[in-house]
Formats: C-alpha cells, structure tokens, sequence
C-alpha cells in the first residue's frame, strides 16, 4: 500500500477544514490566484463571488456578493471585487466561482481568503 497523507481536519476546529481542491495544496498567492482568474475567463465561465462564516463553511449555502460578473474578462476588475468582499467581511471566507454556461454547473470554486477562526 502507498503512503497517503491523512490530512487532519474536524468540524470543531475550523482553521483544520479543507474547502475545494485548492486547499489542500499549499496557500495560493496573489501570482497563483490571478493565473487561476485567468482560466477562468479564458474558459469563457462567468466569475461570481462569495463569502460565509467559517462556522457555516460548510453549509450548500454562501453568500452572493453583488452578482456573478456576467461575460466579464477584465482579470483586475474580478480580482478587485474579490478584494471588496474580503475588505468588507474580513472574517469571512471568500471563495470564487467559474460557472460554466453550457454544462450549467461551477467549473472552478476555490477559497482564496479564508475567515479568522472563532
């Protein structure tokens, strides 16, 4: 049998949980999150924005903020919203969607800020 990590992680300590693929690889900068926001428009996929508490992490259910960035392919202008709703929940978490038109489902959902744990 090969060694596998286990990667610990529990509903009572929230700065443990795991969220999406991208968390369990090493922090994303703001180099690797743009590269990331760049596939996203260039798969043609509207971004939208979203936040929740980490207690409610886990929940189907975040927050919109604002509505998805229809047709929008301006990197800077997604990431300068991705950095309002950071600013204006600072202990939230914050993720960012790529919605795929045509398959009518999330392409991409990763967290790139995440909420101070209470």
């Amino acid at each position: 049998m090969s060694d596998m990590q286990d990667y610990k992680s529990s509903l009572s300590d929230t700065s443990s949980r795991k969220f999406e693929t991208f968390s369990y690889l090493t922090a994303m900068d703001k180099d690797r999150i743009e590269k990331q926001v760049k596939y996203i428009v260039s798969k043609g996929w509207n971004p939208a924005v979203e936040h929740t508490e980490p207690a409610n992490s886990f929940d189907s259910y975040w927050y919109m903020w604002k509505l998805p960035l229809f047709g929008e392919t301006d990197v800077a202008r997604i990431l300068a919203e991705c950095d309002a709703c950071h600013k204006a929940h600072p202990n939230n978490h914050v993720r960012l969607v790529g919605y795929d038109n045509l398959k009518q489902s999330q392409g991409a959902a990763m967290v790139i800020y995440r909420g101070k744990s209470v």
